[in-house]
């Protein structure tokens, strides 16, 4: 078994034992005490809640998260392109919260003051903490693409947010007549998932393959590269017949004229420097943001992005709060759900021994990344990152790529397997 088989077989195991995440209250000690209040249950917020539990039973944890219900962005192209349900990436936090001796509040932070340490939410409530952890995904910069805007995004979907605009998609996908155009605006760097468009692009033409056979793929960037590409054009290439006259999926790079300066929703038309393109179903994906409630606490910097310490991911604005997840400036781990839940780990390993009186441990962290090109055709990119000199570092040699003469099929049986178990090890 070589390095990076062995980083993909451990998951999210090995990421807890790279941080050497033991129980920080053993047999016969007395567990430690404080207030955690987390904003956001998602892959970072209810990772970290659970294993600040985990790791010392004596301290309080609430999480501030107005859904019921979690849909997670990751695997959400696996619905959109047909091959799973929406139940199947939607998990719920009551079963969870018990077992763990959680206290989830379903309501909206709206403010956090870092002096008084108080979380207050739109329901009205004040929420004292000794430490908060922020943990709220991304937010759009509507601005930087005319025409579109929040508003708009319910009849043009992102679905960059998981949940009701993964349906939507879906729905116009599925009514979208035989010989449409699908066109996806993707954003720039840095955003959640980078190999998010051109899944979704792959999976949206497996769909059309089956059931819309003369119906293309359009992806405008608003990049030159992408995440994965040489991996994607080859499987491109197999299915597809990209780089002919009959491709079901066409790339236009920035440099090509492909990026979308503005939209007219209502005929669903990309506008770009130099032409327009007309759609039959649209999707744009804007240029990206830490979510809403980081900007107001002012844990933003002017890139839009909390600068953390990665020791511990506490904020470099204002102490006593972390941020983890999309929302931190964390290359070069990318955005990601698996480096969210590697970023947790360490963040409530920090956590508690600050609680504790004691220094943090110094961190690892893993992410490996899973994509489908077709149901049975799988590839992924896995890396290693370790602390030094107050920054996060690749492990060069402990990461890779899906070779190009892989195991595709076996990457796609890996990737449903690795759902599983991120989930479980957020939610079991």
């Amino acid at each position: 078994m070589n390095r990076r088989r062995f980083i993909k077989a451990v998951g999210a195991a090995g990421a807890l034992s790279g941080l050497g995440l033991v129980g920080c209250t053993s047999a016969g000690s007395k567990p430690g005490s404080g207030h955690v209040v987390i904003i956001g249950g998602g892959a970072g917020g209810a990772t970290c809640a659970k294993y600040i539990r985990h790791l010392d039973s004596g301290v309080k944890v609430t999480v501030v998260e107005p859904k019921t219900e979690f849909a997670t962005c990751f695997m959400s192209n696996w619905v959109i392109g047909g091959i799973k349900e929406q139940n199947w990436i939607t998990h719920g936090y009551a079963g969870w919260s018990k077992k763990h001796g959680i206290n989830v509040v379903h309501d909206t932070a709206v403010s956090i003051d870092p002096v008084a340490k108080v979380v207050k939410t739109r329901g009205g409530q004040s929420i004292k903490y000794d430490r908060c952890v922020v943990s709220p995904g991304v937010d759009f910069r509507y601005d930087t693409i005319d025409g579109y805007g929040e508003a708009v995004a319910e009849s043009v979907p992102h679905a960059w947010h998981a949940g009701p605009q993964t349906a939507l998609l879906r729905k116009q996908l599925e009514s979208m007549r035989n010989g449409g155009l699908f066109v996806i605006a993707a954003p720039p760097n840095p955003f959640r998932c980078p190999p998010g468009p051109y899944e979704r692009a792959s999976l949206v033409a497996n769909y059309f393959k089956k059931h819309k056979p003369r119906s293309k793929v359009l992806i405008m960037d608003a990049k030159d590269a992408f995440s994965k590409q040489g991996l994607f054009v080859a499987g491109w290439t197999t299915h597809y017949g990209y780089g002919t006259a009959n491709s079901m999926i066409e790339w236009r790079s920035k440099a090509n004229d492909g990026m979308a300066r503005a939209i007219k929703a209502e005929s669903r038309t990309v506008v770009t420097e130099f032409g327009e393109v007309k759609a039959d179903v649209l999707n744009v994906i804007p240029a990206q943001k830490a979510g809403h409630i980081a900007a107001v606490a002012g844990l933003t910097d002017a890139s839009g992005w909390c600068p953390v310490d990665p020791l511990t991911w506490e904020s470099k604005v204002h102490k006593g709060i972390h941020v983890i997840g999309d929302a931190a400036i964390q290359a070069p781990i990318p955005k990601s759900g698996y480096a969210a839940n590697s970023e947790a780990k360490v963040c409530a390993a920090a956590i508690v021994a600050l609680l504790n009186g004691r220094s943090p441990d110094v961190p690892s962290w893993v992410n490996t990344c899973y994509s489908l090109v077709t149901p049975d055709h799988g590839l992924s990119v896995a890396g290693v990152y370790t602390y030094t000199d107050g920054k996060i570092a690749e492990v060069k040699g402990a990461g890779g790529l899906t070779p190009k003469d892989g195991h595709f099929s076996l990457e796609a049986s890996y990737a449903e397997s690795w759902y599983q178990n991120i989930i479980d090890d957020m939610f079991g």
